[in-house]
């Protein structure tokens, strides 16, 4: 009996030896796992090479499209550049065409000379036609009043004292265009036309000082040539 009990208990050791024999040791896993890190940490570190190419290649690609932006801008601005040059040598070629805009300073003293001079002697003359209109009985001067018609009225010297009286009109109204003139010249602005603003020619300005347009334009209402040629340009200009 005693054998038959102890037998069972040999088997039940021989099967633990068994069991503890075929069961792996704890420490074979931790060379898996080692070898499983480096993998790991490669796979990362690709990751984030390409991560990185990546953004260089971006980086790159932006740079390339900031260098062509500027190299547009650059080109941009010397088709600008060079439109305005064009614009402005053709305006510069205008505007020597027109002549100068105004008479130099010397020249419109010369001129203020000569409608002094003329101011003076028309003033002169407006004191001798006053003087030869003056009533002797009343020591007033002609003028458009009832007293004045009464003078047409009496005698032969009627229509002699209407012509004092027009040329008295006159000579006051030359005086005062006379002095206008002097305003111009002060202002620079003497001599210049009002229609083409082009500058009168001198011989005209010099026998008639107070002359504001050309001859042609006086006598027919329309400008000149050149008055037409300096309208039809500035028109260009504006227009540009």
């Amino acid at each position: 009996m005693a054998k038959h009990k102890a037998a069972p208990k040999a088997a039940t050791k021989v099967a633990a030896k068994g069991a503890a024999a075929a069961k792996p040791p704890a420490k074979a896993a931790k060379p898996a796992r080692a070898a499983a890190k480096p993998a790991a940490r490669a796979s990362a570190k690709n990751e984030a090479k390409s991560t990185i190419d990546i953004i260089r290649q971006k980086a790159a690609s932006r740079t390339k499209q900031i260098k062509k932006a500027r190299a547009n801008l650059k080109k941009a601005a010397a088709v600008r550049a060079a439109a305005l040059k064009k614009a402005a040598a053709e305006r510069a070629a205008i505007e020597q065409k027109l002549g100068p805009k105004a008479y130099s300073q010397k020249e419109l003293d010369a001129f203020r000379t000569l409608i002094l001079d003329k101011r003076k002697e028309s003033l002169e003359e407006l004191d001798t036609l006053k003087e030869s209109s003056m009533d002797v009985t009343t020591g007033e001067y002609i003028s458009e009043s009832s007293n004045y018609s009464l003078h047409m009225e009496q005698g032969t010297d009627a229509m002699e004292r209407e012509k004092t009286f027009l040329f008295l009109q006159r000579g006051t109204k030359f005086v005062n265009q006379l002095d206008e003139a002097l305003q111009r010249i002060d202002a620079k602005s003497y001599g210049v036309c009002k229609v083409c603003s082009l500058l009168i020619p001198r011989e005209r300005l010099e026998a008639v000082p107070t002359a504001q347009t050309c001859a042609e334009y006086k006598n027919t209402n329309h400008p000149c040539e050149r008055g037409k040629t300096a309208l039809a340009l500035r028109k260009k200009l504006e227009q540009e």
